[in-house]
């Protein structure tokens, strides 16, 4: 339902639904031209079948806990290409690039370009609860923890 409200084109709810088939019904059998998988494990596999030809699979982690063996032959045959994203390793290997990229996205909030969803916002005392329910995926959009102040100083 939030994905719909935020204006998405295409929902699909992976516990519901045969994502590969749905993906293919929304591109008219073409398939994405590009896949976004913070998942590993069988979102990996789905993201496999549902690359366009010439596509990109990009893997940003591996939530489920399992990290695949890709098919080197499909991903050959398809012609797609298989990027890994891992962000952790920029403030060490170009900073600079932080900073741009930290100043560009800045602008497109400002801008109303980009609205990040914030549900909910839980004081320092509910972070390991409310890292506890982002694990468990009962989370819609970012979790905000909020330091509060006592006598100046963060509690």
């Amino acid at each position: 339902a939030v994905a719909r409200e935020l204006g998405c084109d295409t929902v699909v709810d992976r516990h519901a639904e045969d994502v590969v088939a749905a993906v293919k019904q929304a591109t008219g059998g073409r398939g994405a031209d590009v896949v976004y998988d913070p998942v590993g494990g069988d979102a990996y596999t789905q993201s496999a079948k549902t690359v366009a030809f010439e596509g990109r699979i990009v893997v940003v982690g591996f939530a489920s806990g399992t990290v695949p063996s890709p098919a080197l032959h499909h991903a050959l045959v398809k012609n797609y290409s298989i990027l890994g994203l891992h962000w952790g390793l920029y403030p060490a290997r170009d900073p600079e690039l932080v900073r741009y990229c930290h100043a560009r996205l800045v602008e497109l909030v400002v801008r109303g370009v980009v609205r990040p969803l914030v549900s909910a916002r839980v004081p320092l005392g509910e972070a390991a609860a409310a890292v506890q329910r982002v694990a468990d995926g009962v989370t819609t959009g970012r979790t905000v923890v909020v330091p509060t102040r006592k006598n100046g100083a963060v509690a």
